[in-house]
């Protein structure tokens, strides 16, 4: 399985390893960009059926990363041959192009060029025609493609083309690591500051329009990336699982109007910690949350700053939205997602096994 450590993929990757590890289930966890934090490995550590290898290799998303890239396949290539996986679960696009020895199997976590048609409101420009032609060609070659929601594959579809054998399976976290603690009268919002598409820039500009303070968590910069820092919010910068989770538990309401998120796994979080939830009104968010969060136009500061300050001034509709949002978080349970990879897997290996034998009896 590859990885990175830049993101919610980490979380995921690791989330599903657990949830997957009753079923006898060995994952050898592949990361490529920057380092697993010492915080992340000894997260990484608890888990007995992972085992960790790691790299710095380009992620294809950063900018011009090719190079990268390619020595990543060869490195990834490298270790298929010394551990011999029964199924290679790549959370990228452009390496289920490669020639494996196994099925592989694709999870659309992010796109850049949908990504860019989201934040931007227009196509990804020409010098992502690279990016375009590696992704096609890795969805393409891969034996099954997963999406957290249905609004990505459906984004994806719109950028690249349709994928044939896809399916969606939801993203899950496990209640008990996000328990509601005593409330707090704050704001609380998490993500990647320098991604445009968390539209962090949106809660700061609010914060001093509101009542309560606003507190931020989340890398500040990445690299090939101009740094962010905001100045209306206190901010803790990167901080870990666990204290991220106490900092949700103790938070009354939690603010992210997201531009583009495909899934959002600091969104689930924050609702099993018992917060109240004012999402960005896109396709994905509304597939999830439906009427248990409240939704903002991403770039509607007014709206956003009066919702946020309603629910400050109104404490029974915000414990009513919080006791939604965290019911509708308890069904993206992680015994229910590991089910969906296991079907996926049985699938998977199955399309596989047919196609070798074709190959044997054609031959």
């Amino acid at each position: 399985m590859t990885a990175d450590a830049a993101g919610g993929v980490w979380s995921y990757a690791l989330e599903l390893a657990r949830a997957l590890a009753p079923h006898d289930v060995e994952v050898v966890l592949a990361t490529m960009g920057p380092l697993p934090s010492d915080a992340q490995r000894a997260e990484m550590s608890r888990l007995s059926n992972v085992q960790l290898e790691t790299s710095e290799y380009d992620l294809e998303w950063m900018v011009d990363p090719w190079a990268g890239v390619e020595r990543a396949g060869e490195w990834l290539l490298a270790l298929g041959e010394r551990e011999q996986p029964d199924l290679v679960h790549l959370n990228g696009y452009v390496h289920a192009a490669l020639r494996w020895r196994a099925p592989v199997y694709v999870v659309a976590h992010s796109c850049a060029c949908s990504w860019w048609r989201a934040v931007k409101r227009e196509p990804a420009p020409h010098s992502w025609d690279r990016y375009r032609a590696e992704v096609r060609a890795g969805l393409h070659a891969a034996t099954m493609v997963i999406a957290p929601t249905r609004a990505m594959l459906n984004a994806l579809a719109a950028e690249h083309g349709r994928v044939t054998n896809a399916r969606v399976i939801y993203n899950a976290r496990r209640a008990s690591d996000y328990p509601p603690l005593e409330k707090e009268n704050l704001v609380l919002s998490a993500g990647r500051m320098w991604d445009e598409g968390k539209n962090a820039s949106a809660v700061e500009h609010v914060a001093p329009m509101l009542d309560w303070p606003v507190y931020v968590a989340g890398d500040v910069a990445m690299r090939g990336i101009r740094a962010v820092q905001p100045a209306a919010c206190r901010s803790f910068g990167s901080l870990a699982p666990g204290e991220l989770a106490q900092w949700m538990g103790r938070a009354s309401i939690y603010a992210l109007p997201a531009r583009y998120e495909p899934f959002g796994l600091s969104i689930l979080e924050a609702a099993l910690a018992g917060c109240a939830l004012v999402l960005g009104n896109i396709p994905s968010l509304r597939e999830l949350w439906r009427d248990a969060a409240l939704f903002v136009d991403p770039d509607d500061h007014d709206l956003l700053a009066r919702t946020l300050q309603r629910l400050i001034e109104d404490g029974e509709q915000r414990r009513t939205i919080a006791q939604r949002c965290r019911a509708r978080a308890l069904a993206f349970d992680s015994k229910t997602m590991a089910a969906g990879y296991l079907r996926a897997y049985e699938s998977a290996l199955s399309v596989a096994d047919a196609w070798r034998e074709e190959t044997r009896c054609a031959s």
